[in-house]
C-alpha cells in the first residue's frame, strides 16, 4: 500500500499532541486508501484495530466532547467555528441545492465508495457575487455532516508569512488529512488568481502551484471548499482540481420571496402583498433580502405593531439596494 508522507506525518503529530481522535481518523483514512487499492484483508485487520482501541471509550462518548481547535501554528492560519445553519434551512436555486445534496450523500456514503475504489466528491469550487450563499453553503455542509468548520486566514497567508506559504499550506492539508471536517478558503481569488496576470510574482506563482499539488491528493474523508466573488481572475489549472463547480446566482423574485417569508416567519405577513414585494428584489443578493426583512421586522416591533405592512418591505428593500449603489 502507498501509504503518503502527509499521512506518516499527521499520525506523528497527533500522537505526539495526544490527539488520539485525531490519530484514529488518519488510521481510518488509510484503511481506505488500502481498500481502494485493493488491499481489502489489510484493510479489514486496521479497521478492527481502531475500532478495538476505540471501544473501551465508548461509554465516555456519552459526555461533553472538547471542542476542536487550532493548535501551534495552525491557530494563525484558520479559525473553527461550529455552524448551527442546515441545508434544508437555506433557500437555493434548484441545481445548487441538487449539487450540495449529492456531496452530502456521497461523503456520508464514503466508506461504501472506499470498498469500490472510488472517493466521494471532496474538492467544491464555488463561484459567485458576494451575499449569494457560498460561505452559508459550507457552514450548511459542516452542521450537515457535524463536523467542525474551520475557515483559513487567506490573508495571513498571503502577508503574515510572505515566503513561508507555501510551507504554511502544507500544515493546512496535514490538517485536512488528520482530521475530518470542512475546510473553508474564503475570498479565494488571493491565492488561485491566474498565473500569467501582469501583477504576479514569483512567490505567487509558487503558492498557487503548491495549492495545485497539495489539493490534488486532498484526503476524501474532508471537504475542501475555495469560495470567490471573483470567477474571472482564477487561474483555469484550477477548475479541473475540483470535483464540483458551483455557480451562484443573484436570487429571481420567486427565490427572494421565500427568502424573506422564512426569515419573517414568526411575525404576522398576512396583509403583505407579495407581488408588489417581488418586484422590489431585483438585483438583490441572498444577504441583501434577508437584511432588508429584518430591518423592516424590527421597526414594526419597535413601533409596538403587531402586523408587517407591504411598504414596509418595499422600502426596507429600496433601501437596501441604494445603499448598494453607494
Amino acid at each position: 500500500m502507498t501509504v503518503t508522507a502527509e499521512h506518516v506525518k499527521a499520525l506523528v503529530r497527533r500522537h505526539i499532541e495526544g490527539d488520539d481522535e485525531g490519530f484514529y481518523s488518519v488510521a481510518m483514512q488509510l484503511a481506505a486508501r488500502a481498500a481502494r487499492e485493493g488491499k481489502n484483508h489489510f484493510a479489514q485487520d486496521l479497521r478492527e484495530l481502531v475500532e478495538s482501541a476505540q471501544a473501551p471509550r465508548a461509554a465516555s462518548q456519552l459526555r461533553p466532547i472538547p471542542l476542536a481547535q487550532p493548535r501551534g501554528e495552525l491557530a494563525g492560519l484558520m479559525s473553527v467555528t461550529y455552524p448551527d445553519v442546515s441545508l434544508s434551512s437555506m433557500t437555493l436555486a434548484g441545481d445548487v441545492l441538487e449539487k450540495l445534496e449529492r456531496v452530502l450523500l456521497e461523503q456520508r456514503q464514503r466508506d461504501r465508495l472506499a470498498e469500490h475504489g472510488l472517493e466521494p466528491i471532496h474538492r467544491l469550487l464555488l463561484l459567485g457575487s458576494p451575499g449569494t450563499g457560498k460561505s452559508m453553503s459550507a457552514a450548511a455542509l459542516a452542521h450537515d455532516l457535524s463536523v467542525p468548520l474551520f475557515t483559513i486566514q487567506l490573508d495571513a497567508l498571503m502577508s503574515k508569512y510572505m515566503g513561508e506559504t507555501a510551507g504554511k499550506l502544507r500544515l493546512v492539508f496535514d490538517a485536512v488529512a488528520a482530521t475530518r471536517a470542512v475546510y473553508l478558503f474564503d475570498e479565494f481569488d488571493a491565492i488561485g488568481a491566474e498565473r500569467t496576470a501582469g501583477n504576479d510574482v514569483g512567490e505567487a506563482r509558487r503558492v498557487l502551484n503548491s495549492f495545485l499539488q497539495f489539493v490534488e491528493h486532498a484526503s476524501p474523508d474532508s471537504l475542501v471548499v475555495a469560495a470567490t466573488n471573483h470567477p474571472q481572475l482564477l487561474d483555469r489549472a484550477l477548475y479541473r482540481r475540483f470535483d464540483q463547480v458551483i455557480e451562484y446566482d443573484l436570487p429571481d423574485s420567486v427565490v427572494a420571496v421565500e427568502i424573506i417569508r422564512k426569515r419573517l416567519s414568526q411575525l404576522d405577513t398576512s396583509a403583505i402583498s407579495w407581488d408588489a414585494v417581488a418586484e422590489e428584489t431585483s438585483g438583490l443578493s441572498q444577504a441583501d433580502v434577508v437584511r432588508a426583512a429584518e430591518a423592516a421586522a424590527k421597526q414594526v416591533l419597535l413601533r409596538g405593531r403587531g402586523r408587517l405592512a407591504t411598504s414596509d418591505l418595499t422600502s426596507a428593500l429600496r433601501e437596501r439596494r441604494r445603499a448598494g449603489d453607494d
